[in-house]
């Protein structure tokens, strides 16, 4: 016969307590003086916790005076829950917590939930004061007969007053172990808040409390994540020997652990069977049943953190756990956010876009494996609004090195769970070009860019630098022989042509690049170290992350305007209430016709340019820009369309992978540039992500080519012949070589 739940006596419990004494006195025994309880707790009741009291000179003097040093006031803590975190649409990400607990109410408590424990460790709970002197009495007469304390009598109030004294210590081991200490001090302590705890709330109260707060053991803190651990349903859904089971637990979850020691489990459990039989909770008939139904468990492991988060989610789970332990809006201190975070019971509903997300980590998972010597990241964002829509990488969240697994976020900068960046090369260049454009140079503007220079002085915000190195470290390369200016802007960028940035620089200076960066979100290296005024800075070696550009890309789809990462929506707590979250902060960083011109020209690098061959499916506008790092340690693509910013970095988790001869994907690659590594996941992660959406056009200004130049050893017009002269870029020719790399060089 399947287990039941219990019949029996249903309206005549709990019982209806008699008229609740009016003073603390009366509170301590019915029909007893203070005095004599003080005697009894300072004799009897110390003598069960401590057999030698009496050698240490305590007397009732002594244990009066340690009520009069006890605060009156006793105020239980807001018990510590399990935090949900959620994605956009409302599904789960992950379930974080620093102790697994849900809290209950009594109503959506089983009552044979509460029958059960009040009759295993308290069944005079709803008769007795906060002290139960036939307790103390038959458990002092034991102890003496024994001459040991191995019979307590803590009342159910008692015990719920330790629990919380432990709940307060949270995880300070010595806070704990005070909390648990047993001597008079402890005691009395105990029983002056037991006092006043049962002359301000009632017994069920207590005994919901008390419910909520204990610990059944494997990681479960109160009777719901108990029955969720042990039977996988509510609480409201137990059944009497499954009931039993859990209430039985509570006096050593250890000894009686259903998994590791079923028959010590089950004879528990018959125990509070009894219990509940001999109280008349249960009929003669049910007591049978439940005794011969098989323990039933349905285990559910402790889930815990971001480690379990779904669909490839653990990054953006430990980002968004960083954002609530550091911004100040949750917490004056990084006390008090710590605090906030641990205490749990917050519903945290983010902007990650579940679908956007799946592209993303599609895109990151079959371009590049889990066990390829370089790692790919992929952030999405929202322009105009900051919202991270996506944030993937091939690693796994975890913390088993044998199976490639890593926590750290090789999206985001070191103080957000990431690492210390990697250098973007040449797709630091469109911040060049803003910089210049603000500082009111035409997009027009034509450099001489020869194959190589020195690196020119540079004023910077505090002075100038001077190249002071020597041999080739004082100069700068283009990538390819041909590239030979002069150069104006547009191709300049579609080539990715190194000496026509440093002259750019040159004359508008690095400090405006620097402004320029900061005003895009770059405010410091990824590693948090300020950013170096060199002229290689144009040339992507200041470290970033890919959230970073992402971003920066997203404020030249928006038009110039610069949003802060968002990654949360909304939080409630467990009642309902609303948490402030941070808001979404934009500000104009760049004209309105800067940021045009950027996208104009970052649209032909996709057309004619290093991007050629990223185009979307049904021929959606995009601007984007490839980047290689020094030595092919980091590749890069940004690109954008008005509706969603992306931003891919290839190469060495730690940034020592030069990628050349490499195998990515089981195929073996000579040489890695930002359009032939990142660039595919992230056509493929864009193309997947948008699927479905409304073509959007990009806002561009019309920049006008430069007039075609004579060639002095031709009788012919530039492009008579339909050929390009040297330099000119070929969409889609097979053995185009992408130009792409910033090369770094020391300050000297």
């Amino acid at each position: 016969m399947a287990p039941t739940r219990s019949s029996a006596s249903e309206s005549a419990w709990p019982p209806v307590p008699r008229r609740r004494p009016r003073t603390p006195l009366q509170l301590v025994g019915y029909g007893a003086t203070f005095i004599g309880v003080s005697v009894l707790s300072g004799v009897l009741l110390a003598g069960m916790a401590l057999p030698a009291v009496g050698a240490l000179g305590l007397t009732a003097k002594t244990t009066a005076d340690s009520f009069d040093n006890i605060p009156d006031d006793f105020k239980t803590p807001l018990l510590s829950q399990a935090s949900m975190i959620y994605d956009a649409k409302g599904g789960l990400i992950a379930k974080v917590y620093e102790r697994d607990r849900t809290v209950l109410t009594a109503e959506q408590m089983a009552p044979v939930m509460r029958k059960a424990q009040v009759d295993i460790e308290d069944a005079r709970f709803y008769e007795h004061g906060a002290v139960d002197l036939k307790g103390v009495l038959r458990a002092a007469s034991k102890n003496a007969e024994s001459g040991t304390a191995s019979q307590g009598a803590s009342t159910l109030t008692q015990q719920y007053v330790k629990n919380v004294n432990v709940e307060k210590a949270g995880d300070d081991v010595a806070a704990v172990l005070e909390a648990q200490r047993k001597t008079l001090g402890r005691k009395i302590q105990e029983l002056k808040y037991a006092i006043k705890l049962e002359e301000e709330l009632t017994k069920d109260q207590i005994l919901t409390n008390y419910l909520n707060i204990t610990y059944y053991g494997n990681g479960a803190y109160g009777v719901e994540a108990a029955s969720q651990r042990y039977f996988s349903k509510s609480n409201k859904d137990l059944t009497v020997p499954e009931a039993a089971l859990l209430a039985g637990l509570v006096q050593n979850p250890s000894q009686y652990d259903p998994k590791l020691h079923p028959k010590a489990a089950q004879n528990r459990r018959d125990v509070v069977i009894d219990k509940l039989l001999e109280n008349k909770h249960i009929t003669a008939q049910e007591a049978k049943d439940a005794k011969a139904a098989p323990l039933g468990l349905v285990y559910r492991a402790p889930r815990n953190g971001c480690i379990t988060a779904n669909a490839g989610m653990g990054f953006f789970c430990d980002y968004v756990r960083h954002v609530v332990k550091q911004d100040p809006i949750f917490g004056k201190t990084a006390a008090d956010r710590k605090k906030l975070w641990d205490q749990g019971g917050l519903n945290i509903y983010t902007t990650l876009d579940p679908d956007k997300q799946a592209a993303a980590q599609n895109a990151a998972s079959t371009n590049v494996r889990v066990s390829d010597s370089v790692s790919a990241a992929v952030t999405m964002m929202e322009p105009g609004t900051g919202k991270i829509l996506a944030m993937a990488q091939t690693r796994p969240y975890g913390l088993d090195p044998n199976k490639n697994e890593t926590v750290v976020n090789f999206n985001v900068d070191a103080a957000m769970g990431g690492g210390n960046g990697f250098q973007p090369g040449s797709t630091f260049k469109p911040i060049v070009a803003a910089a210049a454009l603000e500082a009111g140079l035409p997009p027009t503007k034509e450099y001489p860019a020869p194959n190589r220079i020195e690196y020119p002085s540079m004023k910077t915000c505090d002075g100038t630098w001077k190249n002071l190195a020597k041999g080739k470290e004082r100069t700068v390369p283009n990538e390819s022989a041909n590239e030979d200016g002069p150069y104006e802007l547009k191709k300049a960028m579609a080539l990715s042509v190194n000496t026509y940035f440093v002259q750019m620089e040159q004359e508008i200076g690095l400090c405006a690049v620097k402004q320029m960066a900061n005003k895009l979100g770059i405010a410091a290296k990824a590693s948090g170290k300020p950013l170096e005024e060199v002229p290689a800075m144009g040339l992507g070696v200041e470290e970033v992350s890919p959230l970073t550009m992402a971003n920066v890309y997203a404020t030249f789809a928006a038009r110039g305007t610069y949003c802060t990462p968002l990654a949360l929506s909304k939080i409630t707590t467990v009642d309902g209430k609303d948490v402030p979250v941070p808001a979404g902060k934009c500000d104009r960083v760049m004209s309105e016709n800067t940021a045009d011109a950027v996208t104009t020209i970052l649209n032909g690098v996709t057309e004619t340019g290093t991007g050629a061959a990223l185009n979307l499916e049904g021929r959606r506008q995009i601007a984007g820009k490839t980047g290689t790092s020094d030595k092919k340690k980091a590749a890069w693509f940004d690109g954008y369309t008005p509706q969603l910013a992306t931003a891919v970095w290839l190469g060495g988790p730690a940034g020592g992978v030069e990628m050349r001869d490499i195998s990515i994907n089981g195929k073996h690659v000579d040489e890695v540039f930002g359009a032939t590594g990142p660039g595919p996941i992230w056509q493929d992660a864009m193309n997947q992500a948008l699927r479905g959406t409304p073509k959007e056009t990009l806002k561009m200004i019309d920049i006008p080519d430069p007039l075609p130049k004579r060639d002095p050893r031709s009788t012919g017009t530039f492009g008579a012949s339909g050929s390009a002269t040297p330099g000119q870029p070929t969409s889609g020719a097979p053995n185009r070589r992408p130009r792409d790399t910033g090369r770094p060089t020391e300050q000297g």
